[in-house]
């Protein structure tokens, strides 16, 4: 499998607030456990950390941690 990296057209818009990216400090994410398909882009960090809150997209996926084993 491989994946293509790709610019983004100068007008494209956060996929949470809207706002154009490259006004911010884009962030580009693929959802590879679904076949990488396309990319979605949020304007910064707060976007991005916002759209997994309420997507509750972290449940299930972290490792756990016990800090006296």
């Amino acid at each position: 499998m491989s994946t293509t990296v790709s610019t983004p057209e100068g007008d494209e818009t956060c996929a949470y607030c809207g706002s154009r990216i490259f006004d911010h400090d884009p962030i580009c994410v693929r959802d590879c456990d679904d076949g990488c398909g396309s990319p979605s882009y949020f304007c910064n960090y707060a976007c991005l950390a916002a759209h997994v809150d309420e997507n509750d997209l972290t449940a299930g996926n972290a490792c756990e941690w016990s800090p006296g084993e």
